[in-house]
C-alpha cells in the first residue's frame, strides 16, 4: 500500500491510522466474502427443502377424501335441481328426478302504508300460533311504525322473518309488511298472527295469507312427498336442492368419480417433482461465468437427492395388487431434459377402464405399500429435522454463518482497541517531535546570538 508523506512534524501523512487500519481490516472482508458465499449455499438449501416439501403437499392431495377418488354430481338442469356429494357415503349411478311441486312457506301480507317509519300503527301486539305454542310480540309506543313492528318480531326469534316491502301496485300505499315462516314445508307451518293495536294512524291487518305445504317429488317415477327444498335421504350419499318445480320434465342425476379431479391432482404432483428435478438442473449447469463456491452445483447432497428421487420414479412399486406397479404405465415418465412428462389421455384411459388398479398402486395399504408411502417415507427422511441431509446440510451452513458472525466481531473488537493505542503511539510521537523541533530552533537562535556576539568583539578592537 503506497504512503505518501504530509508537512506535519513527524513527516507521516496526517491519515496514516485510517491507512494502517484498512490493511489491518484485509483479514475481515475475506472473512465477509466467505460468510457470503455460506450465505448463498443456505439460502439455495432453504429453497431445495422447500421445493421438496411441495412435493409432500401434493401427494396429501393425491390421498384424500375415499383413498385416490373424488366424486362429482352432475344434474342436468342445474336451474331445477343441484347438489353435493359425501364422498364417505355416496353410491355411484344414474337417477331421474322430476320437481312436481316444491315446498311452501308459510307467508302473509298487510294492508298498505304511505310510509314505513311514521305512520303509527298504535300499540300492542301480534300473537302467533308456533309448534311450540303462543307467543307474543309487542309493539310499544315510540316504535310503532311498519318498520318498528319488523323489527320487534325479528328480534323476537318466533320462527317468522318479517320485511317492509314496496309494492308499486299501490303509490299512495306502497308500503306493507311481509311475514314468512323460517321453513318450508307443513312441519314448519306457523299459524299467522292475530293483531291487537290501539290507537293507530291507520289500522294494520292481513290482506293476503298463504298456508305452508309440503311439496312432491318423483324419483325414477315413484312420487314422494318432502317437507324441505333439501333432501338428505333421496339418493344415498347425497344432498340435493331443489330449486324450482318443474311438472312433468325428469332431471338427471349422476354421481361418478371425478377424473378431471383425480387427473389434476397428478399434474400436481408432477410438477411439484419436475420443480425439484428443474433446480437440480439449474445447479449443475456450469459455465465460464459460474461460481460454484456460490451454487450446489455437484454437490454431493444434490447427487443423493436426485439418485433417491430416480429410483422412486423409476422401481415398481412392491407389494401393490393389480397389474399396475409402474409409473410409466400410467403415462409419468423421464424426458430427454431430464425432467418428467405427463400423458394426461394416457393417464385419463388407464384410470377409465382400471381405477381399482390405479388406486391401488398409487394408495396401496396407505402404509407401508403404494407409492403415496414410499414418496412420502423418503421425503421425510430427507426433511427429518433430527437426521434428514436436508436439514444437517441447512444446520451446518447456519453454524458456518454464525461462526463468521463471531470471528468477525471479534476481530472488530480488536481492531477498535488497536486504533486506539495506534492513534495514542502516534500521538505522543507527534508531541515528541514537535519538542524536539522547538529545541532546535532554541538551539539555532542562541548559536546565532552567540555568533552575532562574536563578530560585534572583534570589532571593537
Amino acid at each position: 500500500m503506497g504512503i505518501s508523506f504530509g508537512s506535519i512534524n513527524t513527516g507521516l501523512p496526517p491519515n496514516i491510522v485510517e491507512q494502517l487500519m484498512e490493511a489491518e481490516r484485509v483479514p475481515i472482508k475475506s472473512m465477509e466474502k466467505q460468510k457470503e458465499k455460506s450465505e448463498a449455499k443456505l439460502k439455495l438449501v432453504e429453497d431445495f427443502q422447500t421445493k421438496i416439501g411441495d412435493i409432500r403437499k401434493g401427494l396429501t392431495e393425491l390421498a384424500n377424501t375415499r383413498g385416490f377418488s373424488d366424486i362429482k354430481l352432475i344434474t342436468g338442469d342445474p336451474n331445477v335441481i343441484n347438489g353435493t356429494v359425501d364422498p364417505n357415503g355416496y353410491q355411484a349411478g344414474n337417477w331421474n328426478v322430476e320437481v312436481v311441486e316444491l315446498a311452501k312457506k308459510a307467508a302473509a301480507v298487510t294492508n298498505g302504508f304511505a310510509d314505513k317509519d311514521k305512520t303509527q300503527i298504535g300499540v300492542g301486539y301480534f300473537r302467533f300460533k308456533t309448534p311450540e305454542g303462543s307467543k307474543d310480540v309487542y309493539v310499544k309506543d315510540g316504535n310503532n311504525t311498519l318498520e318498528g313492528a319488523a323489527n320487534a318480531i325479528n328480534m323476537a326469534k318466533v320462527g317468522v322473518r318479517a320485511s317492509v316491502i314496496n309494492d308499486r301496485k299501490d303509490p299512495d300505499y306502497p308500503y306493507k309488511l311481509v311475514l314468512s315462516s323460517d321453513g318450508v314445508g307443513s312441519d314448519k307451518s306457523v299459524e299467522y298472527p292475530r293483531i291487537y293495536m290501539l290507537d293507530g294512524d291507520q289500522d294494520i291487518y292481513f290482506d293476503e295469507e298463504m298456508e305452508a305445504r309440503n311439496g312432491k317429488v318423483k324419483v325414477d317415477g315413484f312420487e314422494f312427498e318432502i317437507s324441505d327444498n333439501v333432501l338428505k335421504d333421496v339418493i344415498p350419499g347425497v344432498t340435493l336442492e331443489l330449486k324450482s318445480a318443474n311438472p312433468g320434465k325428469s332431471v338427471n342425476i349422476s354421481i361418478k368419480e371425478d377424473m378431471e379431479v383425480v387427473s389434476g391432482k397428478i399434474k400436481t404432483f408432477v410438477d411439484g417433482m419436475n420443480g425439484v428435478l428443474g433446480f437440480i438442473q439449474q445447479q449443475n449447469k456450469l459455465d465460464k461465468n459460474t461460481d460454484t463456491s456460490k451454487t450446489l452445483g455437484g454437490d454431493s447432497l444434490v447427487r443423493s437427492v436426485e439418485s433417491r428421487l430416480r429410483s422412486l420414479i423409476q422401481s415398481p412399486q412392491i407389494g401393490v395388487k393389480g397389474p399396475i406397479t409402474m409409473l410409466n404405465q400410467l403415462g409419468i415418465q423421464y424426458n430427454r431434459s431430464g425432467l418428467l412428462d405427463f400423458d394426461q389421455k394416457k393417464f385419463n384411459a388407464v384410470l377409465n377402464s382400471n381405477p381399482e388398479a390405479v388406486q391401488a398402486f398409487f394408495v396401496g395399504d396407505g402404509f407401508a405399500t403404494g407409492f403415496v408411502s414410499s414418496v412420502k417415507r423418503e421425503i421425510n427422511n430427507l426433511l427429518n429435522p433430527a437426521f434428514g441431509p436436508i436439514t444437517n446440510r441447512s444446520k451446518g451452513l447456519k453454524q458456518k454463518v454464525d461462526q463468521f458472525d463471531q470471528r468477525i466481531a471479534n476481530k472488530e473488537a480488536q481492531l477498535v482497541k488497536k486504533e486506539e493505542i495506534l492513534r495514542n503511539k502516534f500521538a505522543r510521537l507527534e508531541e515528541t517531535m514537535s519538542k524536539i523541533k522547538s529545541q532546535g530552533s532554541q538551539v539555532g537562535a542562541m548559536a546565532q546570538g552567540l555568533i552575532a556576539s562574536a563578530g560585534g568583539g572583534g570589532g571593537g578592537r
